[in-house]
């Protein structure tokens, strides 16, 4: 429930700002663990303990960034910021969540071409995930009780997990679940008042999967010789066009850049990157764009810290540019009851997929006695004393280190 005292109170103007700000950069810093777990820790800062939008307000907009592609996570920050902030907090909410992410990949690319090669992370990731896999967890839970408020929109989200169990596409699992509730909602009204939201919707829904399986699989190929313009326009249309989680992501750099601008192995190390350090995993971009950038026409350290920027900036800017359009449009289509019904089946479907990655993920997290301990007791925490989220993952980093130094663990 929304602390309304604390939101009526609350700041305004450049004080807003500076707190929006100040909160992503700080998750930036400190949420690891992938989208679905930067949601978990999201919904426990923004919704449970300051109260700026409601756990509604928050599912509306889980539905309406996996509806556009880009990452998620990055895009839930920008709208949070828009909704806190105005204009301002759009662009300061997603700089200050993808700053800390960009610059620590940066300066272990550096390190990466300095000294051929990087640390092993087995400790880390060893002591992070169980506690990441309980963050998703208790957020799931959460959310899921307040999007779940119809028996269709449980068979959905039911549905939803079983489609995404057996392998179909997310994108088409999301749709499907979309249409579903939105055709229910559209059947019960009028004959006569139900046929143009309904074709409205088809279309939407038949523009939205063009895109998606249209322009990306062919429209992507780095190809050609390598520039700072080429490596510009190859980011800015991955990013434009993908949609899914990080290993979509994977399978289109291995299509797209090896070996033409990067090796097998540069590129497993360049998710390996991505997936250690906190916030967004599209900063494998930063990574690939600071190793091509640094061997450019022998410009050295200028020419990686070139490539890292223009590689993330180019990545990130649809999702700024989507999350303009799209946070105009989501509260009027609120207004329909058929396009409201398809956001909630959109929503209820996202969470059921959350739920399918997680317990994938939770199969390879939790392996054995510790893991299951840390896992468990950090559940404990949250739903007992609401310990923050990012203390807890600090906290599970420092024990895998510690047990993998006394000889536990992988």
């Amino acid at each position: 429930m929304t602390r309304r005292s604390e939101t009526d109170q609350a700041p305004t103007g450049m004080a807003r700002l500076r707190e929006v700000a100040l909160l992503f950069l700080r998750l930036g810093c400190t949420a690891f663990g992938g989208p679905a777990a930067h949601v978990g820790i999201m919904e426990d800062e923004i919704v449970r303990r300051r109260g700026w939008v409601s756990r509604e307000q928050f599912l509306d907009l889980l539905g309406a960034v996996n509806l556009i592609p880009g990452p998620n996570s990055t895009e839930m920050a920008i709208h949070i910021g828009f909704l806190r902030a105005g204009w301002p907090g759009l662009v300061a909410a997603g700089c200050a969540f993808i700053l800390p992410a960009a610059v620590l990949v940066t300066a272990m690319a550096w390190v990466y071409i300095e000294f051929s090669g990087l640390p092993h992370f087995d400790g880390l990731l060893y002591g992070m995930k169980p506690v990441v896999i309980a963050i998703i967890a208790q957020a799931l839970w959460r959310l899921g009780r307040t999007a779940m408020r119809t028996r269709l929109l449980a068979l959905v989200a039911v549905l939803g997990a079983v489609a995404g169990a057996f392998g179909l596409g997310t994108l088409t699992v999301l749709i499907g679940g979309g249409l579903a509730v939105g055709l229910a909602a559209a059947l019960r009204q009028r004959p006569a008042k139900c046929l143009k939201p309904v074709v409205a919707m088809l279309l939407v829904a038949g523009c939205i999967l063009a895109i998606a399986y249209g322009l990306a699989p062919g429209g992507s190929s780095a190809g050609g010789e390598f520039g700072m313009g080429a490596l510009f326009l190859y980011f800015l249309k991955i990013g434009s066009v993908l949609y899914g989680t990080g290993y979509v992501l994977l399978a289109f750099l291995q299509t797209d850049l090896v070996p033409a601008w990067v090796t097998d192995r540069q590129l497993a190390d360049a998710m390996a990157v991505g997936q250690v350090t906190p916030g967004p995993l599209f900063t494998t971009a930063t990574f690939i764009g600071y190793l091509k950038g640094y061997h450019y026409d022998h410009w050295g350290l200028v020419g990686g810290l070139t490539g890292a920027a223009v590689a993330t900036v180019a990545i990130f800017l649809p999702a700024f540019l989507y999350v303009a359009v799209s946070g105009l449009i989501v509260p009027r289509l609120k207004k329909s009851p058929v396009a409201k019904a398809f956001l909630e089946g959109v929503t209820v479907t996202a969470l059921a997929l959350m739920v399918v990655v997680t317990w994938k993920l939770g199969r390879e997290a939790i392996a054995d006695v510790p893991t299951a301990v840390l896992a468990l007791g950090s559940l404990v925490f949250l739903l007992m004393w609401r310990v923050n989220s990012a203390w807890l993952i600090l906290g599970g980093a420092a024990a895998g280190l510690g047990l993998v130094a006394a000889g536990i663990g992988p």
